[in-house]
């Protein structure tokens, strides 16, 4: 059976995550002493700091998934602002300083390398920790097959990129089989 997810946004330290997944629990705690049944759930967090992403290892020891939030974890490790990035990032592509836009296509040398690092700390804490991305780039073919790649659970995006998400994920799984 699948749990309820419950997800702790923007953290930054392990210590955030456990004073906001205490709270939960007492809530849960609460539920039960009102209801007579505890609700059942896992708690994760979305990774969406580089030093989150650091410090996954130990952010793991209690959250059962992560999902990365790569338009914040882009923004903050880039040091932009979506927003106004789009004033200037066509000429950084146009001139060669980056290959694409990394709010559109994940920057894998930089917000990529953050991600696998996490990965890798997360596993090495909790083997079965649920791993995913949510935001634009899940909806991505180049991000898809990157996730696929480092081994991600599942990949979230907006309603109307879903097609092109689906189409993306079988063929990078396809290619992940044939390899």
């Amino acid at each position: 059976p699948v749990l309820p997810e419950i997800m702790v946004p923007l953290v930054a330290l392990k210590a955030e995550f456990d004073r906001v997944a205490a709270m939960i629990a007492r809530t849960a705690d609460a539920v039960a002493a009102e209801k007579g049944a505890r609700p059942d759930y896992i708690v994760g967090t979305m990774i969406e700091l580089p030093r989150a992403a650091l410090q996954a290892d130990r952010i793991a020891e209690g959250a059962a998934f992560f999902s990365f939030g790569t338009n914040d974890l882009t923004q903050t490790t880039f040091g932009l602002s979506r927003d106004d990035a789009a004033g200037f990032l066509h000429a950084y592509t146009a001139g060669g300083i980056l290959p694409s836009d990394p709010f559109v296509t994940l920057d894998v040398d930089g917000v990529g390398e953050l991600i696998e690092i996490a990965v890798d700390r997360g596993r090495s804490t909790r083997p079965d920790i649920k791993l995913g991305i949510c935001g634009e780039h899940g909806g991505d073919p180049a991000t898809i097959g990157f996730c696929e790649g480092i081994g991600l659970d599942y990949v979230s995006c907006s309603p109307f990129r879903v097609p092109i998400a689906r189409l993306a994920a079988a063929q990078a799984s396809l290619k992940a089989g044939a390899a």
